[in-house]
C-alpha cells in the first residue's frame, strides 16, 4: 500500500495508539482540565478502579444529564447499576442467558454467516461492514430475543443513530453530551415502545426464545418487571452487537495493515482465538469507561473529591509496558493476553462470549471462502467517531477465490 492510502487510517487507529501512549508518558493519573475528568491509563490502575465499586461507581446519575427516554431504558441496564440492585438484575439475567444457550448458538450463526457471504458470491470486491460485519450479530441476537425476521432492520436503524457519534467531536463536554441525548431521545423512545411491546406480546404468547426466558426468571421470589426487561433488551440488541460488529471490522483491518497475519491464520486456525484477543487488546471498541467517585479518594498521588469523573482508559491501559511484552507490536499469538477491552470486576461484559463466537465463527468463514481478503485502499473506508467507538461504519474489500 502507498502512504497516500493509509492516510485515512493513520487519522484514526494510528493517531488513537499515539494517544495513548502520550496519556501514559503523562503518568497513571492525571486531570484533564479542558473536559474536567480525571484520565487513569495504567493497566493496574485501572483494573483497580473497576474492581472497586464502592468507591467507584458505575451509577452515573447523580452528575449525568438528565433525559426521561434514558432514564427509562436505564431501569433495566445493569451496566450502570452498583450492588445490590446490579446483582439482582445480573443474577436473574444469568437464569436466561446461559454459557449452554451461547454455544447453543454456533451453528445458527454458522448458517447466517454462510447466508450472508453467499449474497457476494459473484463479487470480488464487496463492504465487509455491510455484507457481515454489520448484520450478523443483529440477525443471531433478533433471533435470539425472539423478534420477527422483518424487524431486523429497525434495530441496524437504532444502533446506526444512538453509535454514530455524529453529534460529538473527538473531545466531548457535558454540553455537547446534553445535546447529543436530546438528538438521540426519540430513537431511544422509539426503541424503547417497540421492546416493551414485544415483551407485551411474549408474556402473552411465551415461545422459547430468550425474552420469554428472562420473563420466567427468578432469584428468591423476584422476578424482572417489563420495564427492567426492556432495558437490558435493548442492552443487549444494541450494545451487544455493535462490539461484534466494531470487532469484525478492526479484526480485517489490522490483519491488512500487518502482512502475513491472514496467510498465518489460513495455515493455522486454531490460532483464531488468540488472534482475536490481541485485536480486542490493541483496538478496543470502547475504549474508555466512566466512574463516579463516591468518597475523597486518593489515587495515583492525586485528592480526588466525590462526585468527579473518573475516566478509566482501556486503549493505553491494554498497552501498558508494565504489563505486556512489546506492547506496540501486534503479536497474534500473544498468550496470556490480560487486556482489560471487556471490564474488568463485577462488571465484566456479560456478551463477551457470544461477541468472541461470532467472531470466531465470521473470521474462520472468510478464511475459508477467499484465498486472499485485502483492503484496496484506505481512502474508501469510512470511520466511526471514535470518541464512541473504535470500528469502521464501512470497509471495502477485495478478495479472490481458492
Amino acid at each position: 500500500m502507498t502512504s497516500k492510502q493509509l492516510t485515512e487510517a493513520s487519522l484514526v487507529w494510528d493517531v488513537l495508539a499515539d494517544r495513548w501512549r502520550s496519556l501514559r508518558e503523562t503518568g497513571p493519573v492525571r486531570h484533564d482540565e479542558a473536559q474536567g475528568v480525571w484520565q487513569v491509563v495504567d493497566h493496574q490502575g485501572v483494573a483497580a478502579v473497576l474492581a472497586d465499586q464502592a468507591t467507584y461507581s458505575s451509577d452515573m446519575s447523580p452528575i449525568a444529564p438528565t433525559q426521561q427516554d434514558f432514564d427509562t431504558f436505564r431501569q433495566g441496564n445493569f451496566v450502570g447499576m452498583d450492588p445490590p440492585e446490579h446483582r439482582k438484575l445480573r443474577a436473574l439475567v444469568s437464569q436466561a442467558f446461559t454459557p449452554r444457550v451461547v454455544q447453543g448458538l454456533e451453528a445458527r450463526i454458522e448458517a447466517v454467516c454462510a447466508r450472508l457471504l453467499d449474497t457476494v458470491d459473484d463479487r470480488d470486491r464487496f463492504d465487509l461492514v455491510d455484507t457481515l460485519a454489520y448484520p450478523l450479530p443483529i440477525i443471531v441476537i433478533a433471533e435470539l430475543l425472539g423478534v420477527p425476521p422483518e424487524d431486523h432492520t429497525l434495530f441496524q436503524d437504532w444502533a446506526s443513530t444512538l453509535f454514530s457519534g455524529d453529534q460529538l467531536g473527538e473531545t466531548p463536554d457535558m454540553a455537547d453530551l446534553e445535546r447529543a441525548l436530546e438528538a438521540i431521545a426519540p430513537t431511544v423512545r422509539e426503541m424503547n415502545g417497540y421492546i416493551l411491546e414485544h415483551i407485551r406480546n411474549r408474556r402473552a404468547h411465551p415461545g422459547d426464545d430468550l425474552t420469554s426466558k428472562l420473563l420466567g426468571a427468578e432469584v428468591d421470589g423476584v422476578r424482572m418487571a417489563d420495564q427492567e426487561i426492556v432495558g437490558f433488551v435493548a442492552l443487549l440488541l444494541v450494545a451487544g452487537h455493535i462490539t461484534t460488529t466494531a470487532l469484525l471490522g478492526n479484526a480485517v483491518g489490522t490483519f491488512d495493515r500487518h502482512p502475513g497475519s491472514l496467510a498465518a491464520l489460513r495455515a493455522d486456525p486454531g490460532g483464531l482465538p488468540d488472534a482475536i484477543e490481541e485485536v480486542l487488546r490493541w483496538l478496543p471498541p470502547f475504549p474508555e469507561l466512566g466512574r463516579r467517585v463516591t468518597r475523597p479518594v486518593v489515587l495515583g498521588g492525586h485528592e480526588i473529591p466525590t462526585d468527579s469523573l473518573v475516566m478509566v482508559n482501556l486503549g493505553a491501559a491494554n498497552r501498558d509496558p508494565a504489563r505486556f511484552a512489546s506492547p506496540d507490536v501486534l503479536d497474534l499469538r500473544r498468550s496470556p493476553n490480560p487486556h482489560l477491552t471487556f471490564g474488568h470486576g463485577i462488571h465484566f461484559c456479560f456478551g463477551a462470549p457470544l461477541a468472541r463466537l461470532e467472531a470466531r465463527i465470521a473470521l474462520r468463514m472468510l478464511l475459508e471462502r477467499f484465498r486472499t481478503l485485502d483492503v484496496p485502499s484506505y481512502d474508501d473506508v469510512m470511520f466511526q467517531n471514535p470518541a464512541v467507538i473504535v470500528g469502521v461504519r464501512h470497509l471495502p474489500v477485495e478478495v479472490t477465490r481458492p
